[in-house]
């Protein structure tokens, strides 16, 4: 084999490690998880002039003598932590799993919402249904679910949704405004965030949040407690039925929204919103396209998370590349008169009807 690949037993060594790192990924997953929550990575940080020994980690850590030799002994073969002097010192690796935001976001979002489920993900491919979402009761999509999920999956899954959009919204606003909206719509409005963001930026805006009653309900709490209910209104609606929306405005905001649907209930929601937009209204879409970032970081996260639509979320949808997107506006008679890049990773598309 070496030779028909053309590299030797080291260059072999290496590959062949890197293959057991995935094969034993779950392994790696759990004891990262555990290293960080027991306290033993923040304790190897607090010494990070000169490295802690194992006895002081076993008299911080309050775990035995075995587990925390379980521990240190995988996170070192992971890549954690290293040993100097016999001291255990945390690598820039360890540090991003102890400290970065983005990392304990991601972390939080696999554990708590995706892992049970991720088991299943050969027959979500198979039959194009969220199959691991049964781990979590009996719903067509996770986001029917949403308002009925145990407390802390829904705190990861919301921290993993407004991480990836809240950071760019200060930056959209001015470019939002810049058409003069009268009306908004807002649809999968979710917890009413850009909403409120929207109604405190300009004072003469009016908000329709559209989205699934159990969403809604959230929503409304967090609207009065703003004070805006009087220029924010709510419409429960499933966007794939067959009806029209019931309220027109100038923009339609669609946020993280569109990578929910399959290529075809896309083509379907846009069509359906261009019935509710005013004259010369605009289609705002935000998304974070694999195929249109500048990190490779940003691409990896972004195709594992199209894994969690297929298994958890609906089956049928992921993150999509950009001409794709382009293509299927396209279809539905939309015509892009604006390309933005925003924020780290993601993209705003201005979007027209194509007459």
């Amino acid at each position: 084999m070496d030779g028909f690949w053309g590299i030797g037993e080291k260059s072999t060594n290496i590959y062949k490690l890197e293959a057991q790192k995935i094969a034993f990924a779950p392994f790696v997953f759990q004891v990262t998880r555990v290293a960080k929550e027991s306290g033993i990575l923040e304790i190897i940080y607090s010494y990070k002039e000169i490295g802690c020994s194992l006895n002081t980690i076993i008299e911080k850590s309050n775990l035995s003598k075995y587990a925390v030799k379980v521990i240190l002994d995988a996170i070192k073969s992971i890549g954690l932590v290293t040993i100097v002097d016999n001291n255990y010192v945390l690598t820039k690796t360890g540090y991003f799993i102890l400290k970065d935001k983005m990392t304990e976001i991601n972390m939080n979002f696999t554990n708590d919402v995706c892992y049970n489920g991720l088991f299943y993900l050969d027959e979500a491919l198979k039959n194009g249904k969220p199959a691991g979402l049964k781990v979590f009761g009996n719903w067509k999509t996770i986001y029917e679910a949403l308002s009925e999920l145990p407390e802390q999956v829904r705190k990861s899954w919301f921290d993993f949704n407004h991480y990836y959009s809240d950071a760019v919204f200060d930056k959209i606003l001015p470019i939002i405004f810049k058409y003069n909206p009268n009306k908004i719509i807002d649809i999968g409005g979710n917890t009413g965030k850009w909403a409120i963001k929207c109604a405190n930026y300009n004072k003469n805006v009016n908000v329709t949040i559209i989205d699934l009653p159990g969403q809604i309900n959230d929503a409304k709490k967090i609207v009065s407690d703003s004070g805006l209910s009087d220029r924010i209104t709510f419409l429960e609606a499933n966007i794939l039925d067959d009806k029209n929306l019931s309220v027109k405005g100038d923009i339609i905001w669609m946020s993280q929204f569109l990578d929910c649907f399959s290529e075809e209930e896309i083509v379907k929601i846009v069509k359906k919103a261009k019935n509710s937009l005013n004259s010369n209204g605009k289609i705002f879409i935000l998304e974070t396209f694999v195929d249109n970032q500048r990190y490779e970081t940003a691409e990896f996260c972004l195709n594992m998370t199209s894994l969690y639509f297929t298994t958890m979320a609906n089956g049928n949808s992921r993150m999509y590349r950009i001409n794709d997107m382009k293509e299927l506006l396209s279809i539905s008679g939309f015509k892009i008169i604006e390309e933005i890049p925003s924020g780290i990773s993601h993209t705003l598309l201005i979007c027209e009807e194509n007459v």
